[in-house]
C-alpha cells in the first residue's frame, strides 16, 4: 500500500500495527489537524477513523478481486485536545460478503477517549 501523496501524509497519519483483527494508527495534534480555535478538528478525527477502517478492510479482502470504500461513518467527539498525539484502534465488528463494520476508538497519550466512531465499508468487486 502506498501512503505518499495521500490525506494520510498531509495529516501525518502513521500505521503503528496492522492485521486482520486490529489496525492501530497515530496522528499528531498540530497545525495540520487543528480547527481555527487551536483544538483538534473533529474532521481530522473522522479522517483518521475512516482511514483505519478502510485499511483494515483492505487487508481482510483479496485486493486483486475487490476494492473497499467507506460508505458511512459516525463519530462522537467526547474530549478536546490541543497538542500531542492521538491513537486510533480499529476493530471489525461485522465482516460480511458486501460490507464490513468497524469500531474505532481514538485516545490520547493517557488513554483518555477523544472520539469513538463506527464506519461501514463497502466491499466492491473489481471489473
Amino acid at each position: 500500500m502506498e501512503f505518499n501523496n495521500t490525506l494520510m501524509e498531509s495529516l501525518g497519519i502513521e500505521v503503528s500495527s496492522l492485521d486482520k483483527k486490529q489496525v492501530v494508527m497515530t496522528m499528531p495534534v498540530d497545525e495540520r489537524t487543528h480547527q481555527p480555535a487551536g483544538y483538534l478538528h473533529g474532521g481530522a478525527n473522522v479522517a483518521l477513523a475512516e482511514t483505519a477502517a478502510s485499511i483494515g478492510a483492505y487487508v481482510n479482502v483479496d485486493s486483486e478481486k475487490f476494492n473497499v470504500f467507506g460508505i458511512e461513518i459516525n463519530a462522537n467527539h467526547v474530549k478536546s485536545k490541543r497538542e500531542g498525539t492521538v491513537t486510533a484502534k480499529a476493530t471489525p465488528i461485522h465482516h460480511g460478503k458486501t460490507t464490513m463494520v468497524w469500531e474505532i476508538r481514538i485516545a490520547d497519550e493517557d488513554d483518555e477517549l477523544i472520539c469513538i466512531s463506527r464506519c461501514t465499508i463497502g466491499i466492491v468487486p473489481k471489473r
